[in-house]
């Protein structure tokens, strides 16, 4: 149960804290499906505490979110950052640089799908600049 408006309603327990190599501030990994040679699908949950995103990232066969709580960032290289929140499906293309986080008030928890992952899961790049995410 929330007990503020900023608290999120956890699906799945927080796990793995991301690595400060790939998110700036602090994100939580939890993994559903774990990559193998039959699914060939890669599926967790991640919790983003407000302010904290990804790096610049792209996908050799594109990623799914679907956002289960709270409000985030979500860009396309070249794109507006859009404001995601709870209930939006994004659909990030194959081989295209883009990120995805929280608002800087409000936390974001979303279910990822990497599918095809025999073409490769994620290729990290820079981090976002606070002038990019406060755009």
């Amino acid at each position: 149960m929330k007990t503020n408006k900023n608290e999120l309603e956890a699906i799945f327990p927080q796990d793995e804290k991301g690595s400060d190599q790939y998110f700036t501030g602090n994100s939580y990994n939890y993994t559903l499906v774990d990559v193998d040679s039959v699914f060939t699908t890669a599926i967790g949950n991640v919790y983003f505490e407000p302010g904290a995103r990804s790096n610049w990232h792209s996908h050799p066969a594109g990623q799914i979110l679907i956002i289960t709580d709270g409000i985030g960032y979500h860009q396309i290289e070249g794109q507006p950052i859009e404001i995601i929140k709870k209930g939006d499906v994004v659909k990030c293309p194959p081989n295209v640089r883009h990120w995805h986080g929280a608002s800087p008030d409000v936390g974001l928890q979303q279910l990822y799908i990497v599918p095809n992952t025999e073409k490769g899961i994620v290729v990290w790049q820079e981090a976002v600049t606070n002038e990019q995410y406060r755009k």
